[in-house]
């Protein structure tokens, strides 16, 4: 059962796994520096790439109650942080679908000047 590794297009700014580099994550597709993760700091993004899903769960987090699912790097088996499967409060809707992941857990790569 292999694991095929995606890779983001050469030249844009990418964010990667720390632990193993694997692409996580194009710049383009971060919408907010602004979220807590269990370890400090995450991001939210639109979209990720060489990510897995745990089965969501109903979890009380700062902004309210939501079904999330644990994601971690197909690489190296890593947890990341969580995709947001469903918001149970309307202001916070906009989150569904979408991925965290913890600064803990990337690395900035390819011309961050």
């Amino acid at each position: 059962n292999r694991t095929y590794r995606s890779y983001l297009p050469a030249g844009v700014r990418t964010y990667s796994c720390v632990h193993c580099r694997a692409h996580l994550a194009d710049h383009q597709h971060l919408i907010s520096k602004s979220f807590q993760g269990s370890q400090g700091r995450a991001y939210l993004f639109e979209s990720v790439v060489n990510v897995g899903c745990g089965p969501a769960e109903e979890r009380v987090l700062l902004t309210g109650l939501h079904a999330v699912a644990d994601i971690y790097c197909v690489n190296c088996k890593t947890t990341l942080g969580w995709k947001y499967e469903h918001a149970f409060e309307m202001t916070q809707k906009y989150k569904e679908g979408k991925y965290i992941i913890e600064l803990a857990h990337m690395l900035k790569e390819n011309y961050w000047d």
